[in-house]
Order: C-alpha cells, then structure tokens, then sequence
C-alpha cells in the first residue's frame, strides 16, 4: 500500500530568528504568516537553515511548540530532529510527535558518520519511536556520508518512513534509488538548482532555501512542472539561478539570513561558528533579490 504523502510541492527549510539574547519569537511568527500568506506547502523548522545544531535542547523545543500553534494546522509542520547522538534524536522525535509536528526530518549521522548497515539501524530506530511520518535527509557535502540506493531501499520497508530529501547532487544515484524504492518513498529535491531536474526523475518537490525569500515563485515552479509545463518551469528554475548561486556562495544558512534581515523578517545574526556574510558576497545577493523585485 502507498504511504500518504506529508506534501507536494515546496516546503521552506525556515530560517530561525535569533538575537544575542535567544530566539526571536514575535519575528518567527512574522515570518511564518507571511509564508503561509504566499501559499507555501509546508515548512521544516529547526533544520540546517534554522540553525538547529547551535539551538540549545530548550529553543529547539520551544521553537518547534511554537511553531505548531502559530501554523495552527493551515500546512505541514516537519520538525528537525536529526542528531549524531541516536538517542537523543529519539528524545526529539518523540517531543516533536507529542507537540504536533506533522512529520520528521532527520539527517545522516555527521563527524561519526556510520556504515551502510548503521544507517539502516540508526534510521529505524528513530522512525520506530515515531508517530509521524519521517523524511530522510541525505546530505553528504555536510555530514560526510551518503545513503546509498540499496540503503534506501532496505530503508523504504519502513512504514514510518515515508520519504527522501536528496542533496547528493548525483542525478544516476537518484535514478538508481527511484528505480529501487518505485512509489515506497516521496523524493524531495535538496537543492534548489536542480528542482525540475528531480521533479523529472519522480520528484514530489523541493525543500527549500530559496522558499525563504521567494515562497510563491518556489510554489509556482513546482505548479507549472505537475501540470505539464516542463518548459515553464525550468525557464522559472533558469531565471532564479543567479539568486540561488548567491544563496549558496557562502555556507548555508549565512546568506539567507542576511536576505532575509535585507528584507526586515529578522536581525543579520547567526551563532558561531557561522558568521555574517562578507559584504562583498552580500552587495551581489542584494543586487540578485533587487532583480526578482525584492524590496531590498
């Protein structure tokens, strides 16, 4: 039987308001009113993008509570409760479930990597102890280990594991992993310079940076791909690329969030060890947000 999916389309990888003095809840709500205002399809909290490595236990809660009764229901809510440390992604998970959070998102296992067989057992222990569905999130670049299609598909037996946000970058892999898992896992594009090319390999949408500062566009891409318009929507993924590449000219989550305080949605300020975007990289990210008609 076909696992229900948590979302088609685009889903924010939400930035997290901060200030020296902790999260910034007034401004989280903002931010939040204003994605679901441009029709986004859900948001993810407290992952990579929200700073959740560098969010004490008590913020990272807090602010996935939070955000469930902000978003009040109106889209899926997808908790961040990955970890190197297994137990403690459970402890997350099972917080995450309890509060209200629709679904999971949980990363590969960083600096103490694992095998293969590892991240079958440490996959299946999280999604054991949840209630909601859980999305995998490969991301080798980071963490230094990849899921590789075999694993996905041994993974896809899950039933608690519902689907894949891939930012491997290898377009045969991701094949290869769709040809193995078939309908058994949703495939969410990781990157967002190549959502159409993983719409076409059976992709159910992206999760997304560039969604922060553009959500109805990131929307509309994904729209024009499932109603046919390849063409319309790659001419859309060609048109924000320059955008994108600045988003990503520094480690995520810098340049969005010196777009996004550009835009007034919170203070220019991440934990260490990331810091504020040089300004030479930020004139070029200002000039790309002025050319989509950001008011920067």
């Amino acid at each position: 039987m076909k696992k229900q999916s948590v979302f088609q389309g685009a889903a924010t990888a939400l930035i997290t308001p901060l200030t020296e003095t902790g999260v910034d809840f007034p401004k989280l709500k903002e931010v939040i009113e204003w994605q679901i205002a441009e029709g986004i399809n859900a948001l993810v909290i407290c992952g990579t993008s929200g700073e959740g490595s560098t969010l004490t236990d008590e913020e990272h809660r807090e602010t996935l509570k939070y955000a469930v009764e902000v978003v009040n229901g109106r889209v899926p809510v997808i908790a961040g409760t990955g970890s190197n440390d297994t137990a403690y992604a459970i402890s997350l998970t099972k917080y995450a479930c309890e509060v209200g959070c629709d679904a999971m998102l949980v990363v590969t296992p960083y600096y103490n990597k694992a095998t293969q067989n590892g991240l079958v057992e440490m996959f299946t222990a999280i999604a054991d102890a949840s209630t909601k569905p859980v999305i995998l999130y490969n991301v080798p670049s980071r963490t230094g280990v990849n899921i590789e299609p075999q694993t996905y598909a041994r993974l896809a037996e899950h039933p608690m594991i519902t689907g894949i946000k891939e930012a491997n970058s290898n377009i045969a892999k991701i094949v290869e992993t769709m040809a193995l898992v078939g309908d058994k896992l949703d495939l969410y594009s990781g990157n967002d310079d190549q959502i159409v090319p993983l719409l076409a390999c059976g992709g159910k949408g992206v999760i997304s940076v560039l969604s922060n500062v553009l959500p109805k566009k990131t929307v509309e891409l994904c729209e024009k791909y499932f109603a046919g318009d390849v063409k319309g929507a790659m001419a859309m993924q060609c048109e924000m690329f320059d955008l994108i590449k600045a988003l990503f000219c520094e480690v995520n989550p810098i340049p969005v969030k010196a777009a996004m305080a550009a835009l007034g949605f919170c203070e220019n300020y991440v934990r260490l060890p990331l810091t504020k975007m040089e300004p030479e990289h930020e004139a070029v990210l200002l000039q790309c947000m002025r050319e989509q008609d950001l008011p920067v």
